[in-house]
């Protein structure tokens, strides 16, 4: 009997190092260009194509009128237009620049704000539901109080940007320091990282998956309040931005104008979050070994 108890032991321990072994054999590699090209390149290019083929379509069979649905080709010419006139990158710039800097300060509030509210009991039974209050407010909303306390000026823009961004980043780190495990937190204090250090070495790095949907929802949040700010509080004092050139196309009842104005913010709002956000949540992934290849 004893006898089939170890040899069952010793079955178990081999199983559990053969899996060990497994999982020490799994290669991490790169995908090469031509794989990522067919995967990740290629789909979106295709829908685009058929939106675009499907969208001329309804113009040529004259089944919308083109005074509610532009040609491609008008969309095109503004775009040329502006190219040429050098006008195109500055109002692009004009615009990343604002949301840029303004979530980096709604970061540098939001992320301490976040912690204060996960860590002490009081600040989150008396802040914490303001906070979830805010984030389900629309950050149109506070177009009017900010012209009023500011004027029409950048602080008026960065002022609606905080109050759409820094909720969503507090919250999403809040979320994200409730998930981290209570043992993570013992072996932490064990190994003597209390305080700052504690913070520093174990909850920000367990909270991080939490943290950073609370980053992708704040940069979403960040550029729709831009966009809001730009479009209801137009001035030539401002610069010319994206929601400045959608409200003058609509001004100017430029259809062509408006619909190229949409198409920009879509795909700076899409760029910059390829760019940023999904290459650092990859990295998240990457290094918990959830994600075995690019």
């Amino acid at each position: 009997m004893a006898s089939t108890e170890t040899k069952a032991t010793r079955d178990d321990l081999a199983g559990l190092e053969a899996g060990l072994d497994a999982l020490d054999a799994v290669e991490i590699r790169r995908t090469p260009v031509r794989e990522v090209l067919v995967k990740k390149v290629l789909p979106p290019a295709l829908a685009v194509t058929l939106v675009l083929a499907v969208w001329q379509v309804l113009v040529s069979a004259r089944i919308t009128d083109e005074t509610k649905l532009p040609p491609v080709s008008a969309v095109w010419d503004s775009l040329s237009d502006m190219w040429v006139n050098g006008t195109l990158l500055e109002v692009i710039w004009t615009s990343v620049s604002r949301g840029l800097l303004g979530f980096l300060l709604a970061l540098a509030i939001g992320t301490p704000l976040g912690l204060l509210v996960a860590r002490v009991n009081f600040v989150r039974a008396a802040i914490g539901p303001i906070l979830q209050g805010l984030q389900s407010l629309p950050s149109v909303a506070w177009v009017p109080p900010a012209v009023l306390w500011f004027g029409l000026n950048d602080a008026m823009m960065y002022t609606v940007i905080l109050l759409g961004a820094v909720p969503s980043i507090a919250n999403g780190l809040v979320s994200g320091v409730d998930q981290v495990p209570p043992l993570f937190l013992r072996a932490g204090r064990t190994l003597g990282a209390t305080g700052i250090r504690g913070i520093r070495h174990v909850v920000i790095p367990a909270a991080l998956p939490g943290y950073l949907a609370g980053l992708k929802q704040g940069w979403a949040f960040s550029w729709r309040s831009l966009m809001a700010a730009e479009i209801i509080a137009s001035s030539p004092d401002l610069g010319l931005g994206l929601g400045q050139l959608l409200e003058n196309g609509r001004n100017n009842i430029d259809l062509p104008g408006v619909f190229l104005a949409i198409i920009l913010i879509l795909i700076v709002g899409i760029a910059l979050d390829l760019l940023i956000f999904s290459p650092a949540e990859r990295w998240v992934l990457r290094s918990r070994g959830l994600l075995v290849k690019d």
